[in-house]
């Protein structure tokens, strides 16, 4: 896999008189994950990058914190002469509401966003998709893949098995524990990095979306996410929940249905 040096991807941004759009992936997804994304961004009128995270890009030799996380796609928006708008799926919503709470976000959109310091739901399901992680305390500083099964039952599992294997095949990647083990414990750790500004006054709007059968982060845990965020009194925050979606949303055959959802906010706010 190839993917496009930072300096070059916020160069052509840069050189370009559109506004910039750019994507967050979560754990176990490749940055490819997003070309269909980027492409109708794109045709809707914007310039998108679509950065891996640190190891990806070669910018990191042991498995990522959350905090180092937020500080490379922090250093990608402010390299940008244009405030970008941000789209972040599961770890990456995360990522793309900590930036939001920084100043760095025209418009946030955050799928099935990882849990932050003060969402307090624990679905079972949840716990079971983080379990192939959470299961073996060395895991903190390795890298982790899934299994297919292990896969179906965290994204696939709203999409026929045919389709969850393909999507396994297509976009699987083994991801960094540690961020699995900062989210579990963030609301008993008050250093934890997996923090956001919810009432930032910078913070600019934010969509929140979920999928009705995500496992992995399920309604409840979007919900009370949102039930954080709204009491911002100085930005727009809307919640939307994508009826019999898994958390496979941002890949699988409906994908076009949540990124029509998220180009419809950003387009919102020009």
């Amino acid at each position: 896999m190839t993917i496009q040096p930072i300096s070059d991807a916020v160069a052509e941004a840069n050189a370009s008189t559109k506004q910039p759009v750019i994507f967050i992936h979560g754990l176990w997804l490749k940055p490819s994950s997003w070309d269909r994304w980027a492409e109708l961004f794109e045709a809707g009128g914007y310039v998108t990058l679509a950065p891996g995270w640190p190891a990806e890009m070669g910018g990191a030799v042991a498995p990522e914190t959350i905090g180092q996380v937020a500080a490379h796609f922090a250093g990608v928006a402010e390299a940008l002469d244009r405030t970008p708008a941000l789209v972040g799926h599961s770890f990456g919503g995360l990522i793309a509401q900590i930036l939001a709470g920084r100043g760095l976000s025209a418009a946030t959109v955050a799928i099935d966003p990882a849990p932050f310091r003060g969402v307090l739901p624990l679905p079972i399901s949840a716990l079971r998709s983080a379990w192939p992680v959470l299961q073996n305390p060395a895991n903190v500083s390795r890298e982790v893949g899934l299994t297919p099964e292990q896969f179906r039952y965290a994204f696939g599992n709203a999409v026929p098995e045919p389709e969850s294997e393909a999507l396994y095949q297509a976009y699987q990647v083994p991801a960094p524990g540690r961020p699995i083990f900062q989210a579990a414990v963030a609301n008993l750790n008050p250093w934890t990095e997996a923090r956001v500004d919810t009432e930032a006054t910078q913070r600019g709007p934010l969509l929140l979306i979920s999928g009705e059968r995500d496992h992995t982060v399920p309604p409840s845990v979007t919900r009370a996410a949102y039930e954080q965020q709204k009491r911002n009194r100085h930005a727009i925050t809307e919640f939307v929940q994508l009826p019999g979606r898994g958390h496979s949303l941002t890949i699988d055959s409906g994908w076009r249905e949540v990124a029509e959802t998220a180009l419809g906010f950003v387009k919102r706010f020009p």
